[in-house]
């Protein structure tokens, strides 16, 4: 099973995976297979999703994913499940899954990350000297 394989099955069968259709416990299983994979899943989703809102940000992908979705979002408290109504949570499984997918379509293209990366690093330019 590939990357894509592997996101369009948890997409479709969460709760195969122990997930109940919130945002956070989907996020953060996200997470944590990226990192047992060694970052190998989700390398430059934070990175894609700066240049995609076109705006240079502090924030990991976790928020950005919400800010893209409900630009008017307050994010504090954003990891608690009530922070959210029940169909916003739909809402950003849904977003979530569907920016990931995208992504993962640039991610196995050479270069159009490598195109990706130079336009980050533009946005940087300014900041980082």
């Amino acid at each position: 099973m590939n990357d894509k394989q592997f996101v369009e099955a948890l997409r479709d069968s969460p709760q195969g995976y122990g997930l109940n259709g919130t945002y956070y416990p989907t996020a953060m299983f996200l997470t944590g297979i990226d990192f047992g994979r060694s970052g190998g899943l989700l390398r430059g989703f934070t990175e894609w999703l700066v240049v995609r809102r076109g705006e240079c940000s502090s924030f990991y992908w976790h928020k950005l994913v919400l800010l893209d979705l409900f630009p008017d979002i307050d994010l504090k408290g954003w990891k608690n499940e009530d922070h959210l109504t029940p169909e916003q949570h739909r809402q950003a499984v849904d977003h979530l899954f569907s920016l990931v997918l995208e992504f993962l379509d640039v991610r196995n293209k050479p270069r159009e990350l490598g195109l990706m990366y130079k336009r980050y690093e533009a946005m940087y330019a300014h900041i980082w000297g």
